[in-house]
């Protein structure tokens, strides 16, 4: 009986709470704080954030803008946003409309959107 109370008594308690899981750490983070803020900004060498943004990008569920030298903003299309360049910031955003296919697609682009059938 005395070796429980000692190991009990070995266990330390580091106080506080714990912290939250960052934005920036797991896709479902990200998608939560883009779908709170309603867009995030990525800095350019955020290279881990933005291949979690453009998984998310090619299910529909955020749309990425790549920040141009002027500061204007240039949309990404899901093949274009797998490669991932270092060379601009991003800014990810929820999508105006929910999962919509149409004519402007790409046509290299449309093969990510096809029905599988198994």
């Amino acid at each position: 009986m005395e070796s429980r109370s000692s190991e009990a008594a070995n266990v330390i308690r580091f106080p506080g709470a714990r912290s939250s899981a960052s934005p920036r750490r797991d896709q479902r983070s990200l998608m939560d704080a883009v779908y709170a803020a309603g867009s995030l900004p990525i800095p350019a060498e955020d290279r881990a954030t933005k291949v979690m943004a453009t998984r998310l990008t090619i299910f529909g569920f955020v749309v990425i803008d790549e920040i141009q030298a002027d500061g204007t903003a240039r949309r990404l299309r899901p093949s274009e946003a797998i490669h991932a360049s270092t060379a601009r910031p991003w800014r990810i955003s929820k999508p105006t409309s929910r999962y919509m296919v149409d004519d402007s697609l790409p046509a290299s682009d449309r093969d990510l959107f096809a029905v599988q059938h198994a």
